[in-house]
Formats: structure tokens, sequence, C-alpha cells
């Protein structure tokens, strides 16, 4: 699947919204997929990706770009977090129960992170609530 082309008034470097230890989170998250957390392809076009495959290769941009503090567009934003979410708490689908196993992270604390990442993200986010142009379609 192709991305559309993003507005450069749209991009926001990791750094312009998060602390390192929130960046480092979020990238620790998107390395549980393809790992311990398995999505399916009906999942991944829930998050606004086209299939599992290509979430998997996504996800791997975006720990990339978090990584060298390069912007992401509002819709990736979106992407990263709800990613997060999910192989965060789902049990089913993400690590869930073996979080803390998998990444050496306290759930208890992990919790309270992404509260505040939400929290902080929630400006870039505000056109996505309800999954709201997550999808691209063509």
């Amino acid at each position: 699947m192709e991305e559309r082309p993003r507005a450069s008034t749209d991009l926001r470097r990791p750094s312009s919204l998060l602390d390192p230890a929130e960046v480092e989170l979020l990238r620790r998250a998107l390395g549980e997929w393809g790992g311990p957390a398995r999505a399916s392809d009906d999942l991944a076009r829930a998050m606004g990706f086209a299939d599992a495959s290509s979430m998997l290769r996504e996800c791997d941009v975006f720990e990339d770009a978090l990584r060298e503090d390069a912007p992401l567009s509002s819709r990736d934003w979106a992407r990263v977090l709800v990613s997060t979410e999910i192989v965060f708490a789902s049990d089913l689908y993400g690590s869930g129960t073996e979080w803390q196993t998998t990444t050496g992270r306290d759930d208890a604390e992990t919790i309270r992170a992404l509260r505040v990442v939400q929290r902080k993200l929630g400006s870039v986010l505000s056109g996505h609530y309800g999954g709201a142009a997550l999808f691209v379609t063509e």
C-alpha cells in the first residue's frame, strides 16, 4: 500500500512531542510486533494498515523514525499509538501478560507512561479519534 503524500504542516518530530523515555516506550512496543505479538490482517486493517505484513514493515519504519527523530504525520502518530496500546494490553494479539517478561518494563509504570503519551499526543491525534482518517482508500 502506497502512503498518501504528507503535508509538511502535518509532520511532527518525536522530540517536539515526547520525552526520550516516552519515545523509547513507543519504540519498544513497536518492536513487539513480529516478536511475541501477532496481528491478523483484520486487526492490522482496524489499526489503519493494509494488512499484517505491511503493518510489520511500517512498524519497522516507525521504529526507525522514532530513533532518528524523523517527523511523522498525524496519521502515523495515530497508528504508532494504537499499535502500542494493543501490543501492551492485549493478551490475544499483543504481549499482554508477557509484557514485563518480553520488554523488562513494569506493567504499572508502562500504563502510567502510556497515559502521559496519550495526553501529549492528544492535539496531534484530534482528527483520528474513533479511527477517523486512519484508513486510506485507493
